[in-house]
């Protein structure tokens, strides 16, 4: 659900740049391109031909951890809270996007070198607390000349010099590298609590009728080391990183303008995945889905109600639009009662579709007991 977003301003680049199945000989990042569109307008690409997502299946590791060609949208969603040895704060976000443009593509056919079927986006941001900055970057490109693309074995997805790609034989350990404008990031994931199957299984319904699903899986606690840089100044920094994976054809349920996503590590050693659509009409329900991990590792799905969530701050973003600020966030079953607070305000991308996600501080009690954590916080819907 999460990175949606971003494979809507890929399909608006598509659109706009008037790309056919294999016309799209046009390359790059269209800094000059702005679209204002909804959310539900964006979302009504043509997927027309793929695979849709209507139930369980097995998932298949390494395999999955690749593309998936048959399917329209497809997304690798890394964010991570990190800190260096005297106490320095960052939040970094680098993320991959596929959208098919058409499938069964037949490479006898290609037009050009250029030519593709496959189209990819990406987004890389770094929020700086100790100078309240955020630093983000957006980039289109083909699946065509090695200018992107994805492998599962070795896995590799790539935009450019962009990358996230094992370092041996297995997953993991992977590496992270992006660089724009004065602003990098290299950083070492290595294995933590394993890979966690959201839903049913990893079929994660968006909506009540067929094909609003995805198949969503995560890994929600990968020890993270290496180095962030900043106008030309390293810094060393460790912490967590938490992954999301996602592949469908789906389209936004069109009741709904938006949703708002919340990853939570916390210090007890359980991570909370938890998300809302929201419904354009206020007197509709929202649709909720979501995920608790244990310590160990063992993981079940949060069930309609079980959370409660408390909007207690807002934040006017300059571009124009409000989104919720700071949260109270509780689960009585489970006895966590959190408050959640951006490390600063201001962590609105603001490409071709705008929405807000960025780093979040923890603070509250699980069961009376103090408990504290990071995590992501991405909120769409909020400014068209």
């Amino acid at each position: 659900m999460r990175a949606a977003i971003i494979v809507i301003s890929l399909a608006i680049v598509v659109a706009l740049l008037g790309g056919g199945v294999y016309a799209i000989e046009r390359a790059g990042r269209p800094a000059e391109v702005r679209a204002s569109l909804s959310l539900s307008d964006a979302l009504n690409a043509n997927d027309a031909g793929f695979e849709r997502v209507l139930g369980p299946r097995e998932l298949v590791f390494p395999q999955d951890h690749g593309p998936h060609p048959d399917y329209a949208l497809e997304w690798w969603y890394y964010t991570g809270n990190l800190d260096t040895p005297d106490g320095r704060h960052f939040g970094y976000e680098l993320t991959f996007f596929r959208i098919g443009i058409a499938p069964d593509a037949d490479e006898s056919q290609r037009s050009s070198d250029w030519a593709t079927r496959q189209m990819y986006s990406a987004h890389f941001a770094v929020t700086d607390v100790a100078n309240d900055r955020f630093h983000s970057f957006e980039r289109y490109s083909r699946d065509a000349l090695g200018l992107a693309g994805a492998a599962s074995a070795p896995f590799h997805v790539w935009l450019e010099d962009w990358a996230a790609q094992s370092t041996g034989d297995d997953t993991l350990p992977m590496r992270l590298r992006a660089k724009d404008e004065g602003v990098a990031i290299d950083l070492t994931l290595n294995g933590g609590k394993g890979i966690v199957l959201n839903g049913d299984a990893g079929f994660s319904r968006k909506g009540k009728d067929p094909g609003e699903a995805s198949y969503y899986y995560s890994m929600t606690r990968l020890p993270t080391s290496g180095t962030i840089t900043l106008n030309g100044i390293s810094h060393t920094v460790s912490g967590l990183s938490w992954l999301d994976r996602e592949w469908s054809s789906a389209q936004l349920p069109e009741e709904n303008v938006g949703w708002d996503w919340f990853a939570l590590q916390l210090s007890d050693g359980r991570d909370i995945m938890y998300g809302v659509l929201r419904p354009a009409d206020d007197n509709r329900s929202v649709f909720e889905l979501g995920t608790i991990v244990d310590a160990d590792g063992d993981y079940k799905p949060i069930q309609p109600g079980d959370v409660v969530l408390d909007v207690l701050d807002e934040w006017q973003s300059g571009r124009g639009g409000t989104y919720p600020s700071r949260w109270r966030f509780r689960m009585s079953a489970e006895g966590i009662d959190l408050e959640i607070t951006p490390y600063i305000s201001d962590q609105e991308l603001d490409g071709v579709v705008r929405y807000w996600e960025g780093a979040v501080r923890i603070e509250g009690t699980t069961d009376g007991a103090p408990v504290s954590g990071n995590g992501y916080v991405e909120l769409t819907g909020y400014a068209d």
